[in-house]
C-alpha cells in the first residue's frame, strides 16, 4: 500500500498574524478617535471660555458690574484656562471676545469666539 503524502501545512500561524494585525488596526482607530473627541472638548471649552468672557464683559460695559470690559473678560477666560487672544467693544455695550486654548500635544489650538450685549 502507497503510503499517503504529509499533509502541507503552509496556513499554520496565519490566524494569529491576522489577529495581530486587527488588534493594531483595531489600537489605532480607538487613538485615533480619542484624540478626535479631546479636540472637541477642547472646542468645546475655549466656545465655553469665550461666551462667558463676553457676558461678563457685556455687563461691565454696561455698568451692571464694576471694571473695565476686557480686563474683566479677561479674567473670567483665565478662570477657564483659556488665553483673550482679543476682545473689542462696539457701539458702547457689544462686546465680541476671541479666546484660545492650547492642545496639551501641541497639535495647535482650539479657538472660540462670542459676542454679547444687551438683550433686544
Amino acid at each position: 500500500m502507497n503510503p499517503l503524502p504529509a499533509p502541507v501545512h503552509s496556513e499554520r500561524g496565519a490566524g494569529t498574524v491576522l489577529a495581530l494585525t486587527l488588534g493594531a488596526v483595531v489600537m489605532a482607530l480607538l487613538v485615533g478617535v480619542l484624540v478626535l473627541a479631546q479636540a472637541g472638548v477642547l472646542a468645546s471649552r475655549a466656545a465655553s471660555a469665550a461666551d462667558l468672557g463676553a457676558l461678563a464683559a457685556a455687563d461691565a460695559a454696561r455698568g451692571l458690574t464694576s471694571g473695565e470690559p476686557c480686563a474683566v473678560a479677561s479674567g473670567v477666560v483665565a478662570q477657564h484656562g483659556a488665553t483673550m487672544t482679543s476682545c473689542t467693544v462696539t457701539g458702547g455695550m457689544v462686546v465680541d471676545v476671541a479666546t484660545e486654548l492650547d492642545h496639551p500635544f501641541d497639535w495647535g489650538a482650539a479657538t472660540g469666539r462670542a459676542r454679547a450685549g444687551p438683550p433686544p
